[in-house]
């Protein structure tokens, strides 16, 4: 797994706004860090936002050894966007 390939598959199931992927294993894809925004995520709080991310991409979780997620709402992430070195 690299980063770009994790990148278009969640652009694929989960068609967001914005998707940031970093790769935090030095390379080696086995450590992910993503941002999600998302109209997705509207009306729904972090758990439900953390299992639909995880429903899409469940195959590719439990292939890697580290997965962490941040969800956003497009207006949820305009407020953010200056906490992230994006």
């Amino acid at each position: 797994m690299d980063s770009d390939l994790l990148k278009q598959v969640i652009q694929q199931r989960l068609e967001p706004t914005e998707v940031y992927v970093e790769d935090m294993s030095g390379g080696c894809g086995q450590a992910f860090a993503v941002i999600i925004v998302s109209e997705k995520f509207k009306g729904k709080n972090k758990l439900m936002r953390s299992r639909i991310v995880n429903k899409e991409l469940s195959e590719i979780i439990s292939s890697i050894h580290a997965f962490t997620q941040k969800t956003f709402t497009p207006e949820e992430f305009e407020t953010q966007r200056v906490n992230f070195n994006l």
